[in-house]
């Protein structure tokens, strides 16, 4: 079984060292929903939500996120991101389905930066609709790709 790569002697959390690894390049895709009811998804789409373009904004978000993420998360190594796309799809009758890549040429790659982009674009859906549909749920978070560095591709079945 594979072992916990963040802990150091004595179980501290450590940073990993990358220094020894090959700089490749690498991509990941992170994936998440917001399931809302389908009035809120409908003023979506018309642009009717009171602070403006819904899509537009959490887009904005989720890239901001990405590039901010060594930020939140306190042993991710900041990484000079060389690409980040937010794609959000209305799927009808009653959600949004997002989707997060990042790419980067580097030691480590960049999984948590596409989930950090996949949830703050979820989370500002959920903020700016927060006002006419507080049941909203955000789920689904997930790596759905990875390419690059040791251990190659993979991808979600």
């Amino acid at each position: 079984m594979a072992e916990f790569t963040h802990f150091g002697r004595g179980g501290n959390p450590t940073m990993v060292d990358v220094s020894d690894k090959p700089v490749t390049d690498r991509t990941a895709t992170a994936c998440a929903r917001v399931v809302m009811q389908e009035t809120t998804l409908r003023l979506i789409l018309e642009g009717q939500a009171k602070k403006g373009d819904v899509l537009g904004v959490a887009r904005l978000a989720g890239i901001m996120a990405a590039k901010r993420t060594a930020d939140l998360i306190p042993l991710c190594h900041p990484l000079p991101i060389s690409a980040v796309t937010v794609e959000l799809t209305p799927a009808l009758p009653d959600a949004v389905d997002i989707a997060a890549s990042v790419r980067t040429t580097g030691r480590t790659g960049v999984e948590m930066e596409a989930l950090t982009a996949a949830s703050v674009a979820a989370l500002t859906v959920y903020d700016m609709c927060k006002s006419v549909d507080r049941g909203m749920r955000i789920e689904a978070v997930r790596v759905t790709r990875k390419e690059g560095g040791k251990s190659g591709s993979w991808r979600r079945d």
